[in-house]
C-alpha cells in the first residue's frame, strides 16, 4: 500500500484551539439568579448573583467569602476599571483596589447600572434618575423618561456616556450637563461599541448604529439566533449572547457558534466578559463557561487525543467508547462491546502504524501490536476457520446488540430466529459476538495489509499476512459468504454473485460489495502470491461482471423505488469504500486495471469532496490521488472538538445558515458546519448537524488520530512548526 504520490502539504503552524471549562450551580442553588460576570488583572473571576458574589471552583460555583464586608453589602452591579473590580451597591460605588480608597456615595433610591470613564468619571443610573461623579464629587444629577436603565458605557471617542433602556439609547454629557435620546427602538437588551459602530442587542436581532451620528446602519437578523441578551466587544471581537447560546463574529462575516453542553452549562446566556489568558467568560442561567483559546498545532492536538485514547479508550486492546452512568462525568465511565469493535480498532491501529512510519516511535509500535493482538483473537475464539467475531467479552459480562442502537425486542426476535448472538468459547471463559458484517471485514483487510507493509518485525508482518489468508479462505470456502456458527450467512457478510447482482446497478451495495471482494482478493494475492486468489477474482470479473460493477462511477448511485438499500446515501458505505480503495487500486493485477480502479475511486472521492473529510482525502492520496484539498482537510482537523462527549446538539433554529431542500445525500445546509458546532459522529456519518445524546458517551479519539497520522504519512500535513 505504498505511497503513490506526494500530496500538497499543509504547514502545521499553531492556531487558536478553543475549548471549554464549565462550572455549574450546585444542587440547592436553584433559586439563585446569576446576573454578571467579570475578571480582573489578577485573573480572578467573580460572578454577581441575587445572593451576592460567587466564584468558580472545581467545576462548581460557590459563594465568594474572601472580602467579608462585601458579604453584608447589597451589590447590584459590577464592572472593571484599570483591571480592578468596581462594585455598585444600593449605597455607593466602591472597590477593594487602590487601598480601598474608592467610595462614592450616590444617594440613588434604586441604582441599576454604572459606567466608568477616565479618572473615575462615573455615571450611575437608577430607576428614573442618574448621577455623574468626577473625582469623587457629584457634578450633575438628573432624570430620563424611561425609568429602567439596562446598561451604561463610556465612549472614549466622544468622551460621553451612553445609557441604554428598553426603548432607546441616550447620550449623556456630564461636562455640559446634557442628556438626549439619540435612538428610539423597541425591545432593546444590550449595548457595546465595536469598531466605528454602536451595537445594540434586541429580542429580534442586532441593531447597528453609526457611532458618531447614531444613524441606523442595519438590523442584522442573519444570526445563529436573534433573541439577543448580551453584546460585548472582547479584545476587538464582537461577541453576542442569546437565549440559544453565544457566538462570535468572524472576519468573513460569519459566526463561530458556542451552544449545547459541549460549550455551555445551558444555552440561556446572561452575560459575557473578557476572561484571563485570552479566554472569554460566558455566564448562563445555571452556571458559567470559560472558553479558552490556546495556541496549538495539529500535532499537539494529536498528542492530547493520544493521551485520552490510552487513558480511557482501551478495552482488552480494542478501541472502545466510554459509557458513563452520569452524564458528562468521566469518573463514572465503563467499557462494553460494540458491533464494530474490530473496525474501530483497525482504524486506531492504522493510525498508530502511520505514526510509526512517520516517527519510528516505539510507543506507536507497542500500541499497534497490542491492538493487533486483540484483532487477531477475533478469529481465534470462534474456531470457525477464519471467521472473525465482532467482539469478545468474559462470559457473563457480554452486553448484546441492543446496546448499540437495537432494541431488546429486536435482539429477542433475532435470537429466536437465528440463535444466540454471543457464543461460548472452547475454554468456556469467554463469549464471542457473532453476526459479523462486511464493515468488520473492510477494517480487517485494510489494516492487515497496512500492518504487513509497515510493521518493523517480520514475525509480526507474517502474522498479519496469515490473518489475511485465513479470512479470505473462509469467504472463498463458504461460497463468498461470512458463514456464522449456525451455518447461515451473516446479514451483511455477503459477496456471492446471486446476492450482489440481485441489486440494480444504481443501488450502492452492488458497486460496493464488488469493490470490497475484489480488493480483498487482490490483497490476499499481493501478500501470499497464491494464484487461487487471483483466479477467484478473475472468475468474479469475467463470469459475473464484478469489475464492471466496481468500476461504475459513484454518480450512478441513486434512489431506486422499492429498494431498502437505496432510500438515501449511506455514509457507512463511504467508510467501507475508502478503507478498501488503497488495496483496490494499489494491488490491482495490471496497470490497465489499476487505472480503471483509480478512476472509479476518484469518482467516489469527487462525490464526497464537499464534506471535507480528511480521512477520505488522505486515503484517496494513498491510491495516487492529487489535489486532495489539504487546506479543507486541515480545517476539519482544526475545528474538530476537544470535548468528545456525545452531547445533544441542535442547529435547526439557526438563521445564519441557508437550508436546502431534502435530498438523497441528507445534506441540510449549503455549507458543511465545523465539527465543534454539530453533533459528533464516527467517519461513517456525515451531514449530521442535529442529534447527539444525553452526555453518557465519550467517543474514542481515533476519529481524529487516524486522519491526522494518515495525513502525515502521505505528506499532506507537515511536521509541526513551533517556535
Amino acid at each position: 500500500m505504498g505511497l503513490a504520490t506526494k500530496a500538497q502539504t499543509y504547514a502545521d503552524q499553531p492556531f487558536l484551539q478553543d475549548s471549554a471549562e464549565k462550572f455549574s450551580l450546585e444542587e440547592g442553588q436553584g433559586n439563585l439568579a446569576l446576573h454578571q460576570i467579570a475578571s480582573d488583572r489578577n485573573k480572578a473571576i467573580k460572578l454577581l448573583s441575587s445572593q451576592g458574589l460567587m466564584l468558580p471552583y472545581e467545576k462548581t460555583i460557590r459563594q465568594d467569602v474572601q472580602y467579608r464586608p462585601l458579604i453584608d453589602m447589597n451589590i447590584v452591579a459590577m464592572t472593571q476599571y484599570q483591571g480592578q473590580f468596581v462594585y455598585l451597591t444600593d449605597k455607593a460605588v466602591l472597590s477593594n483596589a487602590w487601598a480601598g480608597k474608592v467610595y462614592i456615595k450616590h444617594n440613588l433610591k434604586a441604582p441599576k447600572a454604572m459606567g466608568i470613564g477616565p479618572d473615575l468619571l462615573t455615571l450611575i443610573a437608577g430607576e428614573g434618575d442618574f448621577v455623574v461623579f468626577k473625582n469623587d464629587q457629584e457634578i450633575w444629577r438628573s432624570s430620563i423618561d424611561n425609568p429602567k436603565p439596562i446598561s451604561v458605557q463610556y465612549d472614549p471617542n466622544s468622551g460621553q456616556f451612553l445609557l441604554l433602556t428598553a426603548d432607546g439609547l441616550y447620550q449623556i454629557d456630564g461636562s455640559s450637563k446634557l442628556a438626549r435620546k439619540v435612538f428610539s427602538g423597541t425591545n432593546l437588551t444590550a449595548l457595546t461599541l465595536h469598531d466605528g459602530s454602536i451595537v445594540l442587542g434586541t429580542t429580534n436581532g442586532v441593531q447597528v448604529l453609526d457611532r458618531k451620528t447614531f444613524v441606523p446602519i442595519k438590523l442584522d437578523q442573519k444570526l445563529p439566533w436573534t433573541e439577543i441578551t448580551m453584546v460585548k466587544n472582547i479584545r476587538g471581537s464582537l461577541w453576542l449572547g442569546s437565549t440559544k447560546g453565544a457566538f462570535k463574529l468572524r472576519e468573513d462575516g460569519k459566526y463561530d457558534y458556542y451552544a449545547s453542553k459541549r460549550w455551555l452549562v445551558d444555552d440561556q446566556v446572561v452575560d459575557l466578559a473578557e476572561g484571563p489568558d485570552g479566554s472569554v467568560l460566558v455566564l448562563t442561567q445555571k452556571g458559567m463557561s470559560k472558553i479558552n483559546f490556546a495556541p496549538m498545532t495539529l500535532a499537539q492536538k494529536a498528542e492530547y487525543f493520544q493521551e485520552i485514547q490510552r487513558l480511557r479508550h482501551i478495552r482488552y486492546g480494542f478501541t472502545s467508547d466510554l459509557s458513563m452512568r452520569t452524564p458528562g462525568d468521566l469518573s463514572t465511565g465503563y467499557f462494553h462491546d460494540t458491533d464494530n469493535d474490530g473496525l474501530w480498532t483497525s482504524m486506531y491501529l492504522a493510525g498508530e502504524l502511520f505514526r510509526y512510519a512517520v516517527t519510528k516511535s516505539e510507543d506507536a509500535k507497542q500500541n499497534a501490536y497490542e491492538a493487533f493482538e486483540a484483532m487477531e483473537r477475533l478469529t481465534a475464539l470462534p474456531n470457525l476457520k477464519g471467521f472473525p467475531a465482532r467482539s469478545f467479552e468474559r462470559d457473563g459480562y457480554e452486553v448484546g446488540l441492543h446496546a448499540n442502537g437495537f432494541s431488546e425486542e429486536w435482539r429477542k426476535q433475532w435470537e429466536k430466529e437465528n440463535g444466540r448472538i454471543w457464543q461460548l468459547s472452547d475454554d468456556e471463559l469467554w463469549r464471542w459476538k457473532s453476526t459479523t458484517s462486511s464493515d468488520e471485514s473492510c477494517g480487517h483487510f485494510f489494516v492487515y495489509a497496512l500492518f504487513a507493509e509497515l510493521a518493523p518485525d517480520k514475525e509480526w508482518r507474517d502474522r498479519a499476512i496469515h490473518q489475511i489468508k485465513i479470512e479470505m479462505d473462509h469467504i472463498m470456502d463458504n461460497d463468498w459468504y461470512l458463514m456464522d456458527w449456525n451455518g447461515k450467512p451473516t446479514a451483511w457478510g455477503k459477496w456471492n454473485p446471486d446476492y450482489v447482482n440481485s441489486f440494480p446497478i444504481n443501488v450502492g451495495d452492488r458497486r460496493l460489495n464488488s469493490t470490497l471482494i475484489l480488493s480483498f482478493l487482490q490483497t490476499a494475492y499481493h501478500f501470499t502470491q497464491d494464484k487461487k486468489y487471483k483466479k477467484g477474482a478473475e472468475k468474479l470479473i469475467k463470469k459475473y461482471g464484478y469489475d464492471e460493477n466496481a468500476n461504475r462511477p459513484a454518480t450512478v448511485i441513486g434512489f431506486v423505488e422499492g429498494e431498502d438499500l437505496s432510500n438515501k446515501w449511506n455514509h457507512s458505505d463511504d467508510e467501507m469504500y475508502f478503507l478498501t480503495i488503497p488495496g483496490f487500486v494499489n494491488y490491482s493485477f495490471s496497470e490497465e486495471q489499476k487505472e480503471a480502479h483509480f478512476n472509479a475511486a476518484k469518482s467516489h472521492w469527487e462525490v464526497e469532496r464537499s464534506e471535507k473529510n480528511p480521512l477520505w482525502n488522505y486515503l484517496f492520496a494513498l491510491t495516487g490521488g492529487k489535489n486532495i484539498d489539504s487546506e479543507e482537510s486541515a480545517w476539519w482537523l482544526r475545528e474538530f472538538p476537544m470535548d468528545l462527549i456525545d452531547w445533544k446538539i441542535d442547529n435547526d433554529h439557526r438563521k445564519d445558515l441557508t437550508k436546502i431542500a431534502p435530498n438523497f445525500r441528507s445534506q441540510t445546509y449549503t455549507e458543511v458546519l465545523p465539527g465543534d458546532e454539530r453533533t459528533l459522529h464516527l467517519h461513517n456519518g456525515a451531514y449530521r448537524n442535529n442529534g447527539g445524546s444525553d452526555g453518557k458517551r465519550e467517543y474514542a479519539p481515533y476519529i481524529y488520530l487516524l486522519p491526522y497520522w494518515a495525513g502525515r504519512y502521505v505528506d499532506a500535513i507537515g511536521a509541526p512548526q513551533v517556535e
